[in-house]
């Protein structure tokens, strides 16, 4: 797509924007549910899209990528009047008498840049809350699962007007082209080398951002665990989408104690689950480039199970290391892919030391039955959210924002947390024309500042 072409789109929709169609809320639940009507309609032709690029289940697709979506449109449309109702905060006494306001006022033209393990998923979620807040919005698909990317474009840009809601195809010179633009919200999802540099772009025009990245996510599990319980739901999340996932258990520390029972039963439950892309719980690996970047990871001297490669397929089987260092090629990078780390530990003080030297996670999960383990996760080591007991479904819950801290991100979403992510907090004193006192005017006097100081006076001690 040319450079002018990108620009035209972005100035319609910023036309657009100023004619104020988006403020109506009646606007933004008619969007809203257009898209949801468009998605159900057009479901078999896009699951059909992300099979050609993943041989993704239609099981999968459904409960990874349009439930969630349906969802977020559901609640959204029930809770929009009230997110957006302006908040009457308390008026200090200076300013009385008078009221305050917060408005949520939307930025304007949003542009999102969507994901490729869930490509629908991941791109529409922050499009539902930035047309949610008001805004309209661009969104530039990934190029990697390209049937996926070809059909959501087609989809939405034969749907609605693109001065409302759009899809570029593309790669990063279409992305370049869009924010050099000069967006008034970019919300990127991706890798942390991506995304710094969108961020690094966007600053040039002093553009906010929301970043939502990644890294390497563990898992801790102390002896208490329930061993059955835990590598289920361990298993499950490592593995699903053939842990292309962001916020998959990247590594795991497991207690010396249990150590032996925890990878015998591991085994168990891989091949109980029996991953395949027959079976419809498995998927391929997006490309050649990422299959090869995964082949160099596994050693041969650390597979402990698994390390099946089928390349003509792109095809890696369930993995897990054992005797793994962090001086590994395997622990210097986010994996993203059913390659499973697994280190032994003997103080929870020396798990804590390690994962506070490294750059914060996006998730962190805990498998314990003390309270007291619990607690010290919790209170020292910084994480952008995550699961006790359990991995992933921190995700699925719109009342928990989502997002990283630090390397994995800035700024949440989900819920309410999108629609203020895509809002601006407009603060507003209103005073009535009377009751004005004439101490703060000129002319000053010490009787004047006598009075001021009695009217300010702090009751609490510093």
């Amino acid at each position: 797509m040319e450079k002018s072409q990108i620009q035209e789109v972005v100035e319609n929709q910023r036309t657009f924007f100023q004619k104020q169609a988006t403020k109506s809320l009646s606007f933004r639940k008619a969007i809203l549910r257009k898209l949801a009507d468009v998605l159900q309609s057009c479901e078999q032709e896009l699951s059909e899209a992300i099979h050609a690029d993943f041989h993704k289940s239609a099981f999968d697709t459904y409960t990874t990528e349009f439930a969630l979506l349906y969802s977020d449109i559901h609640e959204t449309l029930k809770e929009l009047d009230n997110w957006a109702r302006p908040k009457r905060v308390r008026t200090n006494l200076m300013n009385l008498p008078g009221k305050s306001t917060i408005y949520r006022d939307p930025y304007g033209v949003c542009f999102v840049i969507g994901a490729w393990n869930y490509p629908f998923q991941l791109t529409l979620a922050p499009a539902i809350a930035a047309l949610a807040a008001g805004n309209t919005v661009i969104i530039k698909a990934s190029e990697l699962p390209s049937q996926s990317a070809k059909a959501l474009a087609k989809i939405i840009n034969s749907n609605f007007d693109p001065c409302v809601l759009h899809v570029l195809e593309g790669g990063g010179d279409v992305t370049q082209a869009v924010i050099n633009a000069k967006m008034d919200y970019i919300f990127f999802t991706g890798s942390v080398r991506v995304g710094r540099i969108i961020y690094e772009a966007a600053a040039k025009h002093l553009t906010p951002v929301t970043l939502e990245l990644g890294g390497k996510s563990p898992a801790i599990i102390e002896e208490s665990a329930d061993i059955k319980t835990t590598v289920k739901r361990l298993a499950w999340g490592k593995f699903l989408n053939a842990g292309q996932t962001c916020i998959a258990p990247d590594y795991v520390y497991v207690h010396r104690t249990i150590y032996s029972q925890f990878l015998a039963e591991l085994i168990k439950q891989i091949e109980t689950n029996a991953y395949s892309l027959a079976n419809g719980n498995y998927v391929q690996i997006i490309n050649t480039h990422h299959f090869n970047r995964l082949k160099e990871l596994i050693e041969t001297d650390k597979v402990h199970y698994g390390g099946g490669l089928d390349e003509e397929n792109r095809m890696i089987s369930p993995t897990i290391l054992t005797n793994v260092s962090w001086n590994d090629s395997v622990m210097q990078e986010e994996i993203f892919g059913p390659i499973l780390p697994v280190l032994v530990y003997d103080q929870l003080d020396e798990v804590i030391s390690t994962i506070q030297s490294q750059p914060k996670p996006l998730s962190l999960y805990l498998f314990t039955r003390k309270s007291s383990s619990k607690k010290r996760i919790l209170n020292e080591l910084s994480f952008g959210g995550g699961a006790i007991n359990d991995t992933i479904m921190h995700i699925t819950n719109s009342n928990l924002p989502f997002g990283g801290v630090g390397n994995s991100g800035i700024g949440s979403y989900h819920g309410e947390a999108g629609f203020k992510t895509f809002t601006h907090e407009k603060s507003v004193f209103e005073k009535p024309l009377w009751g004005e006192p004439s101490i703060k005017f000129p002319p000053y006097s010490s009787n004047k500042l006598k009075w001021i100081k009695r009217l300010l006076k702090f009751n609490a001690s510093f």
